[in-house]
């Protein structure tokens, strides 16, 4: 059996994170099921949820960034909350040309947010219960990819950008249990 030696910082940030992570996958679960609801069109409900998204992403990397100070450079979740900014604004924008554009937006997003993710996650490999963010930042690099040629289809819809959101919340579901015993101190 290992233990986690974890110093006061790894601590309270573990903490601090497990509490995002649960708000993170409660939020994507309820922002997905709204999604699927309108994920024909670009009604307005579809418009407001596209652009919540990647502005909640932005309130969750400003937390992130607080709590992780004591643990290491923030620098990459600075990174992501100037993405997530842009992403909301070009959603926003994208909207008005329809689900192509708004598929090439979210993808371009996706990917990098992705890289983002598996990187602070790989940084953090020693706080635990990184795992499950290291995978699911690749496995958004990869989504983002699909978006993006998906654009193309002959009749693309955005449920797989809803779908998009189930296992992204997961992994965070993951993750804020695995970072139990960091946040413990044990």
């Amino acid at each position: 059996m290992s233990t986690i030696a974890a110093s006061p910082g790894i601590s309270g940030t573990a903490s601090a994170l497990r509490r995002l992570y649960f708000a993170r996958f409660g939020f994507a679960i309820v922002w997905a099921l709204a999604m699927f609801t309108t994920a024909s069109n670009l009604g307005p409900l579809a418009v407001t949820l596209l652009v919540l998204y990647p502005l909640f992403d932005v309130a969750a990397a400003v937390i992130d960034a607080r709590a992780s100070r004591t643990t290491g450079s923030p620098a990459l979740l600075y990174v992501n909350i100037a993405v997530s900014l842009i992403t909301a604004i070009g959603v926003a924008i994208a909207c008005a040309s329809g689900i192509p554009a708004v598929l090439r937006v979210w993808g371009a997003w996706a990917v990098v947010a992705g890289l983002v993710q598996l990187i602070v996650g790989v940084t953090r490999r020693k706080m635990g219960g990184q795992w499950p963010m290291i995978i699911s930042g690749g496995i958004s690099v990869l989504a983002g990819a699909s978006f993006v040629v998906g654009a193309s289809a002959g009749n693309p819809t955005l449920t797989n950008a809803a779908g998009y959101a189930i296992p992204g919340g997961i992994f965070f579901l993951i993750s804020a249990l695995r970072l139990g015993r960091a946040a413990k101190g044990n």
